[in-house]
């Protein structure tokens, strides 16, 4: 007698079709300012995950170091949403005396003093 099949471990279709839904009205409806925010937050998240990764397979050694890249990349991935937030257009009535310069400068001045302390942070 031959063992049970195990359960096919592709996608289903309907499963497929949402996805491909999901990205093309991404695609149709996000203006390119917020995909270029976007594609930034992704890039500080497997930054941030490379980081915690080499120090938990490889070496944490100087600990202080890992701290300091792993926490600004931790900090300017939540100065970056916040950004993306304010100058989202369909978020206006809640920021609605923030404009989108505004927005960005405050955005540059939070990332300079993140990091200022994460620099320091190094010893």
């Amino acid at each position: 007698m031959a063992p049970p099949k195990a359960p096919a471990t592709s996608t289903s279709p309907a499963d497929n079709s949402a996805i491909h839904s999901l990205w093309k009205a991404y695609n149709d409806t996000t203006p390119s300012r917020l995909k270029l925010i976007d594609t930034f937050l992704v890039f500080l998240m497997l930054s941030g995950i490379a980081q915690f990764l080499y120090c938990i397979l490889v070496t944490n050694f100087p600990f202080n170091a890992f701290l300091a890249g792993f926490g600004s990349c931790v900090g300017q991935f939540v100065l970056t949403a916040s950004l993306r937030s304010q100058v989202n257009p369909e978020n206006r009535g809640e920021f609605k005396d923030v404009s989108p310069e505004r927005a960005f400068a405050d955005f540059a001045l939070g990332s300079i003093v993140l990091h200022f302390f994460a620099f320091n942070f190094l010893g």
